[in-house]
């Protein structure tokens, strides 16, 4: 692989979530160097696609006119109206053309997060992502961040295999694998503990966790994450993806487990009512991830992707995690 990685990976990578598609009813965005527009009709289901449109190339943008109108995309400009399979199916002055669709990009919708599928030269599908699995107990919303900043996704889920790099830039304590890492193909799971010293309210508080990150590519990272001294469990996603070839969208989503009875309270949470108290836990968490994130982003940013990197023991995986990657390119 050269030194300059290519900058769109083959894979799945994150659009929005359903919440947001539902409450704006159209959306446009930069996404894998393209502009596309996503949305929903009457039955909620969801397209995403090439943000022009086939007639004569208008933005289909809702900056510049675009709406959804009973379920369908009508263009700004003459308007031809597109169902979410991407047809043309009707136009002010005459028969809608045949020929006339949009150009989509094959959807996933996992616990309301939705991912659109960029193959290389516009190829289909090569694979799958997981189907969410049923989990008992109630769980908080997702709550969602968004940082940008010059990257590539290669280079962001490295950090899944960098045990190392918990201990230098983070501060973790006593990290560890607790299982050999996991490569099935396009998978990757990678399971860990470690020890984290936080500030709360000016306390500090020792956090004992368990970490398995589920990996399918550069673009969807679940980590299941398990703190044992609360019995606190999060289910946290990290989602690069990249935007122009040179900044990526780092898309933070974490929900949290209600915790009836913890096995110890967090300063100031004990008299508050449950819902509430899973609602600030999962904000807190979300925080604490953000942090760990700016502190890589430093990093990120500024650093140079060395193919041939020179090696220490105590670098664990990576060079099987460059086995891996390059899958993902031509």
């Amino acid at each position: 692989m050269p030194d300059q990685i290519p900058s769109f990976p083959e894979g799945w990578y994150f659009v929005a979530s359903r919440k947001e598609i539902l409450k704006k009813k159209l959306i446009e965005k930069i996404w894998m160097g393209e502009k596309i527009v996503a949305w929903c009709d009457d039955k909620e289901r969801i397209c995403v696609a090439d943000a022009f449109c086939p007639h004569l190339g208008a933005d289909l943008g809702p900056e510049l006119g675009g709406v959804v109108r009973d379920g369908c995309l009508v263009c700004p400009f003459h308007g031809f109206e597109f169902d979410v399979s991407g047809k043309c199916v009707s136009t002010p002055f005459a028969p809608p053309p045949k020929t006339a669709r949009l150009k989509l990009f094959e959807t996933r919708d996992i616990n309301g997060i939705i991912f659109a599928w960029w193959g290389i030269d516009g190829r289909p599908p090569k694979w799958s992502l997981p189907e969410y699995p049923e989990v008992e107990g109630k769980w908080s919303e997702l709550a969602f961040q968004t940082i940008r900043f010059p990257g590539h996704p290669q280079e962001t889920t490295e950090n899944s295999v960098d045990l190392a790099h918990l201990r230098y830039v983070h501060g973790y304590d006593n990290v560890y694998r607790i299982e050999p890492l996991v490569i099935d193909g396009t998978y990757l799971r990678s399971s860990f503990n470690f020890v984290r010293i936080q500030d709360v309210a000016g306390i500090k508080i020792k956090f004992d966790v368990s970490a398995k990150a589920n990996i399918y590519g550069f673009g969807f990272s679940n980590v299941m994450i398990h703190e044992k001294s609360i019995d606190m469990h999060i289910n946290f996603y990290v989602l690069a993806t990249p935007v122009d070839g040179k900044e990526i969208d780092m898309v933070l989503a974490s929900q949290v487990k209600q915790i009836r009875k913890p096995k110890r309270m967090i300063v100031g949470l004990r008299f508050l009512p449950l819902n509430l108290r899973t609602s600030l836990m999962n904000r807190f968490i979300l925080l604490m991830q953000r942090k760990d994130v700016m502190d890589d982003v430093h990093i990120w940013k500024n650093k140079r992707y060395v193919s041939q990197p020179r090696l220490c023991k105590s670098d664990g995986e990576i060079g099987r995690y460059r086995r891996y990657c390059k899958q993902f390119y031509s």
